[in-house]
């Protein structure tokens, strides 16, 4: 009887180890990804915005803009981990976490590189107007 118990027991736990160990994870895959992007968000910042707003000669607001930019973006790709952490136990099918995860990589992604895009816009819109 103990045997036949520690036997089930110990099937259950190879089967939810094999399901980890062949299953993607999702959650840390989202979280790589959040990683990188906040990397490439922010030498984007250093190298691209940085040297606009130095080289234009503009008062101290545009830094106060980067301050808000990173602050915004830092609880959002945190939302981004969160999600996916609780999506990953809710036992969707492999195939719609795949276009799932790919969408929301797609927005991580595009804001990443987008943000700075558009903060060095809205600066040079702001020094014409000026």
């Amino acid at each position: 009887m103990v045997a036949a118990a520690s036997r089930k027991t110990i099937s259950k736990h190879h089967a939810r180890q094999d399901m980890r160990n062949s299953g993607i994870r999702w959650d840390k895959k989202m979280s790589n990804n959040c990683a990188a992007a906040l990397l490439v968000y922010t030498m984007a910042q250093i190298f691209f915005v940085l040297s606009f707003i130095e080289t234009k000669g503009m008062s101290i607001a545009p830094y106060f803009g980067l301050i808000l930019l990173v602050a915004v973006i830092i609880p959002f790709c945190r939302k981004f981990e969160k999600r996916w952490s609780d999506m990953s136990s809710a036992g969707l099918s492999e195939q719609s976490l795949a276009a799932k995860f790919r969408s929301d990589q797609v927005i991580l992604w595009s804001l990443a590189i987008g943000l700075p895009i558009v903060y060095i816009a809205l600066i040079k819109a702001v020094a014409t107007v000026l």
